[in-house]
Parts: C-alpha cells; structure tokens; sequence
C-alpha cells in the first residue's frame, strides 16, 4: 500500500502521520492494515493524509484499486483543493504536465476530463492565461446531460421545483457549462 511505502520513504511513524494530519491513530492504523477499505473513507480524512504525506488522493486510491473511480462530487472537490493548495498557475502547469485530461477521456471518464479542462480554461481566463490548444479537439464536445452539484439537486426535490437547477445554470461559470456541468463553486472550499 502507498501510505505504507510513503511512511517508510519519509521516516514517518503512525502516530506522527496522526499528529500532523488530524486523522486518529486508529483509522490511520486500520487504513494501513487494510482493514479500512480507502473507497469507503470520506474524501476529508484522505486529503488529510495525501497533504501531510505530499500526494494527491488519487494517488492514494490508485494504489488501493487502479481503477477506483470516486463519486464526480468527490472528484470535484478534490481538484478544487488542488487548486487552492497549489494556486491557479501552478495547478495549470501540473494538469498540462501529468496529461490528466487526456488520460481521464481515453478511460472515458467524461465528467472528470470535462470538468478538468472547463477548469484549465477558467483558470487560464482568470489569470490572461492564453488557451492551450493541446485540448481543442476535446473542447467541442459536452456531456448528453448536465450535472448539477448535489446541493443543487437536493434542493430542488426538497422543494419540488425545477427553480434552482434553472438559477445554478444562469450563475454557472461559462467554462464549465460549455460542457454541460452546472459549477459556480470552485473557489468556496474549506
């Protein structure tokens, strides 16, 4: 298992693993004994770890199942801290160089390449980036559906009207509902 192979790389106990990432001791033993099973612990406690330990939780999950593929909200919330730890260009010169769009599309992984290059080009607009053209040919597509965030989905049932989902679109970021997901959200993380 990574976390293992990283504690032993660092010289990292447990225990120090614990005290610097806020996870108890317990789950962190659980993780690493493979009682716990990573698809099943909240996306909090593997940010936590994957921060203190200096990898993404992809790479976390990777390790556990190569093709573990978590819920689009996770995966989104994922990448919005991504992009608050590393700062917006610097997040942009590790999605072009790791190719993470195109590895997402080639396993057809339409949202989560989507929702990466729609936050490419947010960025890249944000700060007068000019557009890679590596993606153009990936640009002209969208997904069949639109995604909406869950919060958005909720509470249009609760209420039982399609006024949020219509009001999530009006104050959607362009770049991301060129490809039909609903996002305004990507710098309100905690």
């Amino acid at each position: 298992m990574l976390i293992n192979d990283l504690l032993k790389k660092q010289n990292m106990t447990k225990y120090r693993l614990s005290k610097e990432s806020g996870v108890p001791q317990a789950t962190i033993n659980d993780i690493c004994s493979g009682k716990t099973d990573l698809e099943k612990c909240a996306a909090g406690t593997l940010y936590r770890i994957a921060k203190v330990l200096g990898v993404y939780i992809e790479e976390i999950l990777d390790s556990a199942h190569s093709e573990y593929r978590s819920s689009f909200e996770t995966f989104k919330n994922n990448i919005c801290h991504r992009v608050k730890d590393l700062g917006d260009v610097e997040f942009i010169l590790d999605l072009l160089e790791t190719d993470e769009i195109k590895t997402m599309y080639d396993k057809q992984w339409y949202p989560e390449a989507f929702y990466l290059l729609a936050m490419l080009d947010y960025l890249s607009r944000e700060n007068q980036i000019p557009l890679c053209t590596k993606y153009n040919d990936i640009r002209g597509q969208k997904l069949s559906k639109p995604i909406y965030p869950a919060g958005v989905l909720v509470t249009s049932e609760v209420l039982k009207s399609d006024e949020p989902l219509r009001k999530a679109e009006k104050e959607a970021i362009p770049e991301f509902r060129r490809f039909n997901i609903i996002e305004s959200g990507v710098r309100d993380v905690a």
